[in-house]
């Protein structure tokens, strides 16, 4: 099944919708009965659908159920699914919920918090890591994202090029396990890792001779059941730790 994308629809429409003024009616020329909707509500609604049921669920007509409407009425305020994956990734970016940074803090807490932020948001909208942002819409959610958590990484010593870089590095990993932590949950709904090795193991200990994959079978011992924290943990300071190298080995 192909994968939704943002940057899909109508550039034009596109980025009139994303900087319109808040509360804005429906597009002009358009008839029909006035439904006392906006372009506000309807985008949050299907936000809210997909936070609920995931983004393959969000559909014109399902939107339209949702709202209580005929199915061609979210038509009137959005032109179609792909400007309104748009406009709820835009939206969704600019109501992000975020640490307040500290005067004078180090950079390794202004990135660390950058980087808890984004896992805060993939948590509330897990649709977010299934949509391919490859071109992000530039609406004032994601332009304001973006100057913001660029300024964690202003003044220690990385070209603009490599902020950006370093920016884009952080966030495919935020993205990567956020990805890895929803399917594991999945996979933990229908069967827990604990009940999935009490099956396993009495099988695996017959086909398995003791000695016959040592490194396997001690590092396996050791780390045990999937742990999302950890992951992250180790994750987030290798990311840090090798900017870190970077930065130190610069020239002067």
């Amino acid at each position: 099944m192909a994968r939704d994308r943002s940057g899909a629809g109508d550039p034009v429409r596109t980025l009139r919708l994303l900087w319109r003024e808040s509360g804005a009616e429906a597009r002009p020329g358009r008839r029909g009965p006035r439904q006392g909707l906006s372009v506000d509500a309807v985008v949050l609604a299907a936000t809210a659908l997909a936070d609920e049921e995931g983004l393959a669920a969000v559909t014109m007509r399902a939107l339209a159920q949702r709202l209580g409407v005929t199915p061609m009425t979210p038509y009137t305020y959005v032109p179609g699914k792909a400007e309104l994956l748009d406009l709820m990734l835009d939206g969704a970016y600019g109501r992000m919920r975020r640490g307040r940074p500290v005067p004078g803090e180090p950079w390794r807490a202004r990135i660390t918090r950058v980087a808890e932020d984004n896992r805060a948001l993939l948590a509330r909208h897990p649709w977010i890591a299934d949509l391919a942002v490859t071109r992000p819409p530039l609406g004032p959610g994601v332009i304001g994202k973006y100057e913001q958590e660029l300024a964690a990484f202003d003044g220690i010593g990385l070209t603009d090029a490599e902020m950006d870089a370093a920016l884009t590095h952080l966030l495919g990993f935020v993205h990567a396990n956020a990805l890895a932590a929803a399917d594991a949950a999945h996979h933990n709904s229908r069967q827990s890792d604990e009940d999935w090795w009490a099956v396993s193991a009495p099988l695996l200990e017959q086909v398995l001779a003791p000695g016959r994959y040592p490194l396997a079978g001690r590092v396996g011992a050791t780390v045990g059941a999937y742990d999302p924290q950890a992951v992250w943990a180790f994750g987030l300071r290798c990311v840090l730790d090798g900017l870190a190298r970077l930065i130190e080995t610069r020239e002067p």
